[in-house]
C-alpha cells in the first residue's frame, strides 16, 4: 500500500474499529501523523532561531496553540482506530491497546505488536486486508 492510499484508507475509516489494517497502512499513517504533529515545531524553531512559539505575541501564541490542539484532536480517533484494526490483523483484541498505559514497558509491547505480520487469510476480525485467501494448507 502506498502512502497516499494508506492515509486515504485511514481517513475513510475515521472511527471504524472493526476490520483489519495492514502494516503498511498503520506505518504510513504513523509517519504522516508524526510529521503533522512535529513538523510545525521544527518549522517554528527554524523560523525563530530556536525561540519557538515564545517569539510571537501572546495573541499569535494562542491561535497557534488552538490550531495545534485541533490537529491533535483530529488525529486522535483515526490513530486509535487504525491501531485497533492493526491489532485485529494479528487476531488480537483491540483492548490490548490499553497495554500502552503500563508505565515504561507498555508502549514497547504495543510497538512490537505493530511490527508483527498479520494472520494469513481470514481471522475472527474479517478477511485478509491484502485480499489473499491462503487456504488452510498453505
Amino acid at each position: 500500500m502506498n502512502p497516499v492510499d494508506a492515509i486515504r484508507s485511514v481517513w475513510s475509516q475515521y472511527a471504524s474499529f472493526k476490520g483489519r489494517a495492514r502494516r503498511s497502512e498503520y506505518w504510513w499513517w504513523a509517519l504522516f501523523s508524526t510529521l503533522l504533529i512535529y513538523g510545525p515545531f521544527i518549522i517554528l524553531g527554524l523560523l525563530t532561531d530556536g525561540q519557538g512559539i515564545e517569539a510571537f505575541p501572546v495573541a499569535v501564541q494562542v491561535v497557534l496553540s488552538l490550531i495545534f490542539m485541533i490537529i491533535l484532536i483530529g488525529l486522535l480517533i483515526p490513530g486509535l482506530a487504525v491501531t485497533v484494526r492493526r491489532l485485529h490483523d494479528s487476531d488480537r483484541s483491540g483492548w490490548l491497546y490499553l497495554i500502552n498505559f503500563i508505565p515504561y514497558v507498555g508502549w514497547i509491547v504495543v510497538f512490537i505488536f505493530m511490527l508483527l505480520p498479520g494472520t494469513r487469510g481470514p481471522n475472527t476480525h474479517g478477511p485478509d486486508p491484502k485480499g489473499i485467501d491462503h487456504g488452510i494448507f498453505e
